[in-house]
């Protein structure tokens, strides 16, 4: 009882602090309260809870897990249900304190509905319109995603997309994301020929200080570049890419004071949020309060918005605070 008391407390703490989540995929992040809604409009497919989430203490194979976002995408095959799953998947990110997003999402075209890639990008976009017109606390952005396992020549229709929206946005399409199944031929290959750009952040990171040999090169390369790494324990842990949460490499990382971002990945399929990835993290790795606002204070750094938009947000971090920890004033320069 009373240890439950404590969870809560803490609990209670990480959704009161200010979070910037940078890797959260569009579809992943459906709510089970948002798939019922969807469901209830499409019940000819006959889609359980059960086949989009996956539970608490429940653990799926990294090729199941992405079999998940096959169905998902059968409930999200017009522009209406793209509307409804961004504007959802904003306000619950709102209401779990994050103040700053940056979604992703591979555009999808769907033959039966009419709905092109276009659409769907200009339909998220509408999404994130809507959200600010009704004055949610939350800046939110978008990466356009490209999916590994789609070949180069789709790669670059993508690309050749995101362009246009990150000039006629107005700023809210910030980047490109490589993403999709990683375990391809040629991995290692991938992986230096990324680095070699280098990115400007890294999402996951699990294989990068692995035992393969190769592996000390390739860190050395991560860590002369400081390219911040986005990490996602929970997803980690339930798609069995990492064996536990003691041994995630977020110990690793931040023992080497590394840029390091905590994130969800698709909080809908992993059934979890911003707030419950920080406590875990805390819990794992014995850190403090004052470490975990370090944490999100120092992610604002990595943000793919302006500078503009990162001064705003510290400010804005400054303000809370003195309330989150009952005291005067005093954020870093």
């Amino acid at each position: 009882m009373a240890a439950e008391r404590d969870r809560e407390r803490e609990l209670r703490f990480y959704r009161r602090l200010p979070k910037a989540e940078l890797h959260a995929h569009l579809n992943g992040c459906i709510s089970t309260a948002t798939m019922k809604k969807l469901m209830a409009q499409k019940p000819n497919l006959q889609i359980q809870n059960g086949m989009t989430v996956i539970d608490k203490g429940k653990k799926r194979t990294l090729d199941e897990c992405f079999q998940m976002f096959q169905i998902i995408y059968q409930v999200t095959t017009r522009t209406e249900d793209i509307l409804l799953i961004t504007k959802d998947v904003i306000k619950e990110f709102a209401d779990d304190g994050v103040k700053y997003l940056e979604l992703r999402s591979t555009p999808r075209e769907e033959n039966a509905t009419g709905m092109t890639k276009r659409m769907y990008v200009e339909t998220v976009l509408e999404g994130i319109k809507q959200c600010q017109e009704e004055g949610l606390d939350i800046d939110v952005r978008l990466l356009i995603a490209i999916n590994r396992r789609d070949g180069p020549a789709v790669a670059k229709q993508t690309v050749k997309l995101a362009e246009e929206f990150l000039l006629s946005s107005d700023g809210v399409v910030v980047g490109l994301d490589l993403s999709g199944d990683p375990t391809i031929p040629n991995q290692e290959e991938e992986t230096r020929i990324l680095l070699g750009l280098p990115p400007d952040r890294i999402g996951h990171g699990t294989f990068l200080n692995s035992t393969a040999a190769g592996s000390e090169e390739i860190v050395s390369l991560v860590r002369q570049n400081h390219i911040p790494i986005e990490f996602c324990m929970t997803s980690n842990i339930k798609s069995q890419t990492v064996p536990s949460c003691d041994k995630h490499h977020f110990g690793y990382w931040y023992s080497l004071g590394h840029p390091a971002v905590l994130c969800t990945d698709d909080k809908g399929v992993f059934a979890t949020d911003l707030s419950q990835e920080y406590e875990l993290v805390a819990k794992t790795f014995n850190l403090t309060p004052s470490q975990m606002w370090d944490l999100s204070y120092e992610s604002i750094n990595y943000i793919f918005a302006s500078n503009a938009v990162k001064s705003k947000l510290r400010e804005q971090w400054c303000k809370l605070k003195p309330a989150l920890f009952d005291q005067p004033d005093c954020c870093p320069e």
